[in-house]
């Protein structure tokens, strides 16, 4: 497959056109003034600086052409109002929410997963927004290096490089850094304003409570994969009335033992529903499994049901909360 132009070679040829139009401008007015004579205007907000996973990035215009990789990233982008910047989308975990779904439709899709570097520069983007570290995997060539060096800055949702538990608070962080990335801060603080608000809400909801121990069963077999004490997911369970068993599992996700589900007794199982395996099937494995017979949420078939893209962080997350309580 034949690599398309890098972004940089693209810039620099469109430069060598227009060298002579320059030429014909006066010193002053380069670089510094439009053609009728007067400054080019900066966006508002511009340049913006921000350190995002360790990258520090400026700048100097919002981006136009963006590619999200992963839904919550592509959900940020939806919620603000910014579908006619996206390039292209790319891993879809479930279904968009109603809301998004029209604006959805209208965006190229380049991979069900993850798509090549060749076909992810042959969108031609500014910018790549990953949700999941996965998304800049260096193996696979996505790295945020490579992709600078094409000229493509990039975005890692934070959860991806968090080296502490993640709270709302970083949710809020998240949209109104991407919100200042592309010019649009007012609709992020706005958006802020409404999710402190609905937590708020919900927070009446479960006040008094006695917090109910919950385990999260996203996958697994030999092990339990499940939601650890780091992730969004922890935040969200504690706000939602509940007690999550593994709490101290330093990860955002991480594997857990059978063994030890069961010494944790909890008394619901918050089931992530995603990818090819049903929220059913899930159910029957855990139901059928003799080893979890005696624990509180299988002898009661207490279940709890959450879209995966729910319990990352991005929009959806506050929402989660009340979603969860009411099945708590």
């Amino acid at each position: 497959m034949s690599r398309p132009i890098s972004r940089p070679l693209r810039l620099l040829a469109a430069a060598a056109l227009l060298v002579p139009l320059a030429a014909c401008s006066s010193a002053a007015d380069s670089g510094t003034q439009s053609d009728a004579g007067k400054p080019t205007a900066k966006a508002a907000g511009f340049p913006y600086t921000v350190t995002n996973c360790g990258v520090k990035t400026t700048y100097e215009e919002p981006p136009k052409r963006a590619v999200t990789m992963n839904q919550h990233a592509t959900e940020v982008l939806l919620e603000l109002g910014l579908e006619d910047r996206i390039a292209g989308t790319a891993y879809l975990d479930d279904k968009v929410l109603p809301k998004y779904a029209k604006a959805y439709a209208d965006a190229p899709v380049l991979a069900k997963e993850y798509p090549s570097y060749e076909k992810l520069l042959a969108a031609d983007p500014e910018f790549v927004y990953g949700g999941y570290a996965s998304a800049f995997q260096a193996g696979e060539g996505r790295s945020r290096g490579a992709l600078a060096k094409s000229g493509i800055e990039s975005r890692l949702n934070v959860e991806g490089c968090a080296k502490k538990p993640v709270t709302m608070d970083d949710v809020y962080r998240e949209v109104r850094e991407v919100g200042s990335t592309f010019g649009v801060r007012a609709r992020a603080d706005k958006w802020v304003g409404q999710a402190r608000r609905d937590l708020k809400d919900a927070a009446k909801d479960t006040k008094g409570r006695e917090p109910v121990p919950v385990f999260v069963y996203d996958s697994g077999d030999k092990t339990a994969f499940t939601a650890g004490g780091r992730g969004i997911g922890n935040d969200i369970i504690e706000r939602a009335g509940g007690r999550n068993v593994f709490a101290d599992l330093d990860k955002s996700f991480g594997d857990a033992s059978w063994e030890t589900v069961v010494d944790r007794n909890p008394e619901v199982i918050v089931i992530l529903d995603y990818g090819g395996t049903t929220v059913a099937q899930k159910k029957k494995r855990l139901l059928d499994d003799p080893v979890l017979a005696d624990v509180p949420a299988i002898e009661h078939k207490r279940f709890a049901v959450l879209p995966l893209s729910d319990a990352v962080v991005g929009v959806r997350a506050p929402g989660a909360v009340k979603k969860l309580a009411d099945q708590l």
